[in-house]
């Protein structure tokens, strides 16, 4: 898109993206008959004032902006831990052999600020400053979506926890909830990434996008209502407000238990990334060494990549992406969903910056915000299971709809991202 170009086709053809979302969501719908209006429009009424909020008013921007600060006094105090723990290897800095210097190592210096900001999150729900900020957003989304206080709560908690610990807030109430309530909880933790994980993709994203981290907390807040509209769509609510489950309140049993709950959780999301990305790595390597050995086509290597982008440029588009830019997208949106959004993250992180506009690198980081991938169902029912056995038949009659829910949900936050002017954000 032209820089001096403020709105034209890509961006309009973002909203009708919208449209196409939704009318999706309504074909596979389970009761067509029962089209959430009300939520739908309160949703993207939602999406928008956050996005208006959020790149429009320069406080808040500029706030945004300087918030890049967190992450480098995170960044700072996890090589404190790592350097203590590993030595040089935790450290660039004190790598003993200056002149053969690497890179960072992925496992030992990125991958430990999981572990940091799981105990940070959980000191500061037990403080009771991100339960406060939590139930603020869960208040806007009953109010504006009318859905009930733990499904709310569940939904506002998935934007900073993960999509297997967010649900621990409402587990009492699991066994009583609907079919609908539960999708809505399934597919917010789908739409949404942990605060813990979002930190790791500011760190990965930060030489190739101004403030990353700006950019991933507001898809992640775009997504969940999103997340809302398009469960409800799909499985819409047949059960009166009264009879839906209310909020409960999760309580940490001191700091100190906050801490080294916080920590413990962090180190199995650490363990997990790492085992998820040397299988995902190893099996790209598998498949692309497989299609390479077939014929070229259109001058270049079969790869499994260039496969997703095929099959993924269309919904790039149509979300407000240019065809020209659209294959690669598709190819990062398909990684993402074949493998996860780690890859694909590190992937979007190698792009060249003369190879892909800012605009599409934001509608991007909206898109691959969120859990939505093959391995993540395996990881959400079994989490799910083991928070309420008794619902199991539930959670797998709805796997395969949440994988697609989720999908489509970061793709509405991408495509309000892609219909903003292109003036507002400097794109």
């Amino acid at each position: 898109m032209n820089g001096h170009v403020v709105w034209g086709w890509d961006n309009a053809r973002a909203l009708l993206g919208l449209v196409v979302i939704f009318a999706v969501c309504w074909l596979i719908s389970e009761n067509r008959k029962a089209f959430p209006w009300r939520i739908v429009l309160g949703a993207t009424g939602i999406q928008v004032a956050f996005a208006i909020l959020f790149y429009a008013v320069p406080p808040v921007r500029d706030a945004l902006a300087s918030a890049s600060v967190v992450v480098d006094a995170l960044q700072g105090a996890t090589r404190a831990g790592t350097n203590f723990v590993f030595g040089y290897v935790g450290d660039n800095t004190l790598w003993p052999f200056k002149d053969n210097a690497p890179g960072p190592v992925f496992f030992f210096q990125i991958l430990p600020l999981v572990i940091v900001v799981a105990s940070l999150s959980a000191i500061l729900w037990h403080w009771r400053v991100l339960r406060w900020i939590t139930k603020g957003f869960a208040f806007i989304f009953a109010k504006t979506m009318g859905i009930g206080g733990a499904t709310s709560l569940a939904v506002s908690a998935n934007v900073f926890m993960g999509m297997t610990e967010a649900p621990i807030l409402i587990k009492p109430y699991l066994p009583g909830m609907t079919r609908s309530e539960i999708f809505i909880v399934l597919v917010a933790g789908f739409a949404t990434i942990a605060g813990s994980v979002m930190v790791i993709y500011v760190t990965l994203l930060q030489p190739v996008m101004q403030n990353p981290l700006s950019q991933l907390l507001i898809a992640s807040l775009m997504a969940a209502p999103a997340a809302v509209a398009i469960a409800l769509t799909i499985v819409p609510e047949s059960s009166s407000t009264v009879e839906r489950a209310h909020q409960p309140d999760f309580e940490y049993h001191s700091t100190m238990d906050a801490f080294a709950t916080g920590a413990s959780d962090g180190m199995k999301i650490l363990l997990n990334i790492a085992t998820m990305l040397i299988a995902a790595l190893a099996l790209l390597y598998l498949v692309n060494a497989m299609l390479g050995a077939l014929p070229p086509i259109a001058g270049a290597p079969l790869s499994l990549q260039r496969i997703l982008g095929w099959i993924f440029a269309p919904l790039m588009y149509m979300i407000g992406v240019p065809w020209n830019e659209a294959q690669k997208a598709g190819s990062l949106m398909g990684v993402k969903t074949v493998l996860t959004e780690f890859v694909a993250y590190i992937d979007l992180s190698q792009v060249p910056v003369a190879e892909m506009t800012d605009r599409t690198r934001r509608i991007l980081a909206n898109a691959l915000c969120g859990f939505a991938n093959f391995g993540s169902i395996g990881i959400l029912m079994g989490g799910m299971t083991i928070l309420a056995p008794e619902k199991r038949e539930v959670f797998l009659s709805l796997a395969w709809k949440t994988l697609l829910a989720g999908t489509l949900a970061t793709c509405c936050s991408g495509a309000i991202i892609g219909a903003l002017p292109a003036s507002l954000y400097g794109g």
